[in-house]
């Protein structure tokens, strides 16, 4: 297997035929053995049905349903895991990205980069509920991860196997797909493509999806960052505060030998007190997550680091364990 095409679905039964007949058209002419997976992630309309009729005349075309609605980001991480191409392409379900994108970014690929990612112009949306949040998400987000892709949102992308199985897919970490491939190392391009507005079925997104990509991009920037090293950031924290507090006293301390300020009555006392807590709240927070850190790598064998090619290794072997005979 060549190829895989991994489709999210949500409530799009109205679109499923006419994208198949469009996917047909451009893999047919690329001439590579494919594989199309259909992901259905909790429809409520006729999907599924269409979907399966899709499957039996088509062989190329698979489909997986999961058992309710669980997300972009786990639908697409059902996908990956079940393909079994060298090159895994991801799009959505309704139209409104173009498979005659899909040889471009291919050809990307094809020159040397771990993937390639679709940048969306001339986009068919509304500019207030779409665009402009859009817009300054995608600005926020290079601005915290020094990213250089500025279409975080285009669901278009092509990427090598072994990046796109790497990825932490929970959540909702689906909007920052090219953040997580970056942070692994991986070779990126980006790809001018076509966007459609949509023709039948209802958006899944609303404006407060802005909000959450603030969360979300918090938990990347930690993760990335400080994910091996929690104390690093805790704990600067923690000094900080402990400092505003010693400055704090010693501001109280000036008042009562120079102003004759009773030290019980001045809030800024209170103040230091406070900032000394709160500091060393944070100090214990940063040494509760180094031990959660180690807990996480060493208890499931997970690496701090991740090789990008092994030349004349063979496997390791895994050795059975030795019985003791009574």
């Amino acid at each position: 297997m060549e190829l895989s095409i991994i489709i999210p679905i949500k409530d799009e039964r109205d679109n499923l035929e006419r994208l198949h007949e469009r996917l047909a058209d451009v893999l047919s002419s690329l001439g590579v053995v494919h594989e199309i997976i259909l992901v259905d992630d909790g429809s409520q309309d006729d999907s599924f049905a269409v979907m399966r009729a899709l499957a039996r005349v088509d062989p190329c075309v698979k489909v997986l349903r999961l058992r309710r609605n669980f997300g972009q980001s786990a639908a697409l991480k059902a996908g990956i895991d079940a393909a079994a191409g060298k090159i895994i392409v991801t799009m959505d379900g309704d139209l409104q990205n173009d498979p005659a994108d899909i040889p471009r970014l291919l050809q990307k690929i094809q020159e040397g980069y771990d993937a390639a990612f679709g940048q969306r112009v001339r986009r068919q949306d509304g500019f207030l509920p779409r665009r402009l949040p859009s817009l300054l998400a995608n600005w926020l987000i290079r601005k915290v991860t020094g990213s250089r892709i500025k279409d975080m949102g285009c669901t278009l992308r092509a990427m090598r196997r072994d990046l796109a199985r790497s990825l932490p897919l929970y959540g909702e970490m689906h909007r920052f797909v090219p953040v997580l491939a970056q942070q692994h190392g991986g070779r990126l391009a980006q790809v001018p493509v076509a966007h459609h507005p949509r023709t039948a079925g209802k958006t899944k997104y609303n404006i407060t999806r802005t909000f959450r990509v603030l969360l979300d991009l918090i938990t990347v920037k930690f993760m990335h960052r400080y994910l091996a090293r929690p104390m690093h950031v805790m704990g600067l924290a923690g000094i900080f505060f402990m400092v505003l507090g010693g400055f704090s006293l010693l501001a109280t301390m000036w008042m009562k030998s120079h102003q004759g300020t009773h030290m019980t009555g001045n809030p800024l006392l209170l103040l230091s007190a406070l900032l000394e807590l709160v500091g060393f709240q944070f100090i214990s927070l940063g040494l509760i997550g180094e031990l959660v850190s180690r807990t996480y790598f060493e208890s499931q064998g997970k690496r701090t680091y991740a090789v990008r090619t092994r030349i004349n290794f063979r496997a390791r072997k895994r050795r059975r364990p030795v019985r003791l005979e009574a």
